[in-house]
C-alpha cells in the first residue's frame, strides 16, 4: 500500500512537471518575428521588492503590489529612440488585454523628468498606460536591466517567468499569442 501511494505521488509531481515544461515549450513555440528575442526562463525568478515611484503623485509602489495577474513590466526613458517605437504597441496590448488577469505597467527608469513623461505620452498618444519612475534606477539595477528598453513578464505569484532585451512588436499575432495562451493556462 505504502508503495501503491509512493507511486501514485510521484506520477502526479511528474504530471506537475511535465505541464510547467509543455507550457514553457508551448510558449516558444509561439515566438516568431522580433518576439523570437523573448527569452522564457526555464524556472520563476524572484523580482526585487525596491519601490518605484507612482506617476504624479510621488506616492510609492512595489512589483508585489501587482501579485494575483500577469503583468508585462517595461523599463524604458524619454531619451530611448526603440521605446518610443514600441510604446504605442505596448498600449494596444494594455488596450486588448489589461484587466483583472493581465496588466502593462510602464518604468521610467534615470533621469525623466514627470513633465518630459507627459510629454512623451502625449507626443506618440498614449493614455492608457502609467507614467511611473524609478528615477535612481535601483529598481532597474536590482531587475539586472542593462540597457533599454527591457520588458518582463511575471506570473500572477510575481515571478520573472519571461524577458526581453530591447524592443518587439508587442502588438503582433505572436505577442498576442503569448498573452493569449499566459491567461488560457491560468483559467484553464
Amino acid at each position: 500500500m505504502k508503495k501503491l501511494l509512493l507511486a501514485l505521488v510521484y506520477t502526479a509531481l511528474a504530471a506537475g512537471a511535465n505541464a510547467a515544461d509543455t507550457s514553457r515549450a508551448a510558449l516558444e513555440d509561439l515566438r516568431e518575428g522580433s518576439m523570437k528575442k523573448l527569452i522564457i526562463l526555464p524556472d520563476p525568478l524572484p523580482v526585487s521588492d525596491t519601490a518605484f515611484q507612482i506617476e504624479d503623485d510621488g506616492g510609492e509602489a512595489r512589483l508585489s503590489d501587482y501579485e494575483g495577474k500577469y503583468v508585462l513590466v517595461n523599463f524604458w526613458a524619454t531619451w530611448c529612440a526603440p521605446c518610443r517605437k514600441e510604446m504605442p504597441m505596448l498600449s494596444a496590448l494594455q488596450e486588448e488585454y489589461g484587466g483583472e488577469e493581465f496588466e502593462v505597467l510602464t518604468i521610467a527608469t534615470g533621469r525623466n523628468s514627470p513633465t518630459g513623461i507627459s510629454k512623451f505620452f502625449e507626443e506618440i498618444g498614449v493614455d492608457n498606460l502609467p507614467r511611473h519612475q524609478d528615477p535612481g534606477m535601483k529598481l532597474a539595477r536590482e531587475m539586472r536591466v542593462i540597457g533599454l528598453p527591457v520588458t518582463l513578464i511575471l506570473d500572477p505569484e510575481g515571478r520573472e517567468i519571461a524577458r526581453m532585451l530591447g524592443d518587439a512588436e508587442w502588438d503582433s499575432p505572436s505577442a498576442r499569442a503569448i498573452i493569449s495562451a499566459l491567461l488560457e493556462d491560468e483559467t484553464g
